[in-house]
């Protein structure tokens, strides 16, 4: 069973950073996407960043040149540096897996089948 588990979260002014971090535990294929999702209230579910075994990353144009996506396979753990925040990037962050899948299949929401219990993201103008 896959595990993630969130933190990082926070609240900062526009401009301001933060770093999200997520353990994850359990996946049990070689492949796999890991993807950072963010939810704002009364919104969908949109992708923020993926990042598959190879490392290879993609962004949302929202988030490209302000967001870092990144991994520590010996911990276990994918980030998600935030640059640059503004208020517009105020949401519930989650972290998810996509066991078995890499390249593009990583842009595909519905792939993602188990999830962390987000963190909440609040920036002020």
């Amino acid at each position: 069973q896959v595990q993630l588990a969130e933190s990082g979260g926070g609240s900062v002014h526009a401009g301001g950073s933060l770093k999200l971090s997520c353990v994850v535990s359990g996946l049990p294929f070689a492949d796999y996407c890991l993807g950072w999702f963010r939810q704002a209230p009364g919104q969908a579910r949109e992708r923020v960043a993926t990042i598959e075994t190879g490392g290879r990353t993609t962004y949302a144009d929202s988030v490209k040149g302000r967001f870092a996506i990144s991994k520590d396979d010996a911990a276990n753990t994918v980030y998600l540096r935030m640059n640059s925040l503004q208020p517009e990037d105020t949401a519930m962050y989650y972290c998810a897996a996509a066991a078995g899948f890499s390249g593009s299949w990583c842009l595909r929401q519905l792939l993602y089948t188990s999830w962390g219990q987000g963190t909440q993201v609040t920036v002020s103008s």
